[in-house]
């Protein structure tokens, strides 16, 4: 009997310390506790506690021992308590349109860049071009009390609009323009842009141009664009009828760029350029050309937007604005953390932040037009 009670109390699991085999009969959960770091450090669970809040408060030998036991025990701080504790929640919600677009999770890449070395994690939600979808997201992500919110585009229903008023946050709002944002702005016209694409193709002596997209309900950027378009048409082209080739039912894909080429070859004959409202889409109607014995830009030259990786490797290789996407979600990061850093210290008086910051897009002139 003495001999197998003994048996049963050394029978630790290989490669676990006897500190945390006992924090789990203690709590009666697989959770390694503030205390069994303690414990294995040496100090006390303060020490503990004031290292991981604040590591570079604490001095180099203790904060080597607390680390260092972090890591043997593998202990995961609850960060739910100790946000609870701060009421901060150091969380960013970001709402983009969709997760699969390359230039949005460019944009996120920014934020991530200036966000996780502040101590910060980012929830993504997509709303697949859906005010609606939108609304409902905003409102679930509220939920979770985030320190900031992160939007693409300046479009909203009057709900999502008085819910991030009410919430007292910093949001900021990227990838368009506006003369009244929620809080904060960082963008550029997407409807400038396209005015600057259509005064290059007349100094380079294109005759008639047709934009040429797919615009889904609800996606107000390539709306912009559009808009643009006609606007440069009747300030370089007077005279010239605006055409353009539009659906809303086509995936956001390179195949669809091939459909839209075809179609747009049958509305409009003689025209001799296509402004295409993504890179996407011009990518696809540019490796359709070959097969369809259109030479690009002898034959019909293709512009794009966006400057997609891909865009400089095609041949010819894409004329398209540039975005500064990873930008604007680095400046939108700072902009963010500046605000909760004042709302922590209570300051007051003019803040050091803009509420709206533009950003330069410019064009990429190459040899598609």
């Amino acid at each position: 009997m003495t001999a197998s009670k003994r048996d049963t109390s050394d029978s630790t699991p290989a490669g676990t310390s006897k500190v945390a085999t006992r924090g789990r009969a203690r709590t009666g959960t697989n959770t390694i506790t503030m205390a069994d770091v303690a414990k294995v450090a040496g100090v006390s669970a303060q020490t503990v506690s004031r290292v991981l809040r604040h590591p570079e408060g604490s001095a180099p030998h203790i904060r080597e021992r607390v680390l260092e036991a972090v890591k043997s025990t593998n202990y995961v701080q609850n960060l739910a308590a100790s946000n609870l504790a701060s009421n901060r929640s150091m969380t960013i919600a970001a709402v983009i349109p969709m997760i699969s677009s390359s230039v949005f999770g460019e944009t996120v890449q920014g934020l991530s860049n200036v966000l996780i070395p502040a101590g910060y994690q980012i929830i993504i939600g997509h709303t697949d071009y859906q005010e609606a979808r939108e609304e409902a997201l905003v409102r679930s992500l509220l939920g979770r009390r985030p320190d900031a919110f992160f939007l693409v585009g300046t479009r909203h229903t009057k709900s999502t609009r008085t819910m991030l008023t009410q919430a007292g946050i910093p949001v900021v709002e990227t990838w368009d323009w506006t003369a009244k944002p929620i809080d904060q702005l960082v963008g550029f016209s997407n409807q400038q842009s396209f005015v600057d694409m259509v005064a290059y193709l007349k100094s380079a002596g294109y005759q008639y141009p047709a934009f040429v997209g797919s615009i889904r309900q609800g996606d107000d950027r390539a709306e912009g664009r559009l808009k643009g378009y006609i606007k440069g048409m009747k300030l370089h082209y007077p005279g010239v009828e605006p055409r353009s080739t539009v659906v809303d039912d086509l995936p956001y894909m390179a195949s669809s760029g091939r459909i839209l080429l075809t179609l747009a070859r049958e509305q409009h004959p003689d025209c001799d350029v296509l402004m295409f409202s993504s890179d996407l889409l011009a990518s696809g109607a540019l490796l359709a050309c070959p097969s369809l014995g259109i030479e690009v830009p002898k034959d019909l030259a293709i512009t794009g937007f966006g400057d997609y990786e891909i865009a400089q490797e095609l041949r010819p290789a894409l004329t398209t604005v540039f975005v500064p996407s990873t930008h604007m979600g680095e400046e939108a990061a700072r902009i963010m953390l500046a605000r909760i850093s004042a709302a922590r210290m209570n300051a007051t008086g003019h803040p050091s932040y803009p509420q709206k910051l533009r950003v330069n897009y410019e064009l990429r002139i190459r040899q598609s037009a």
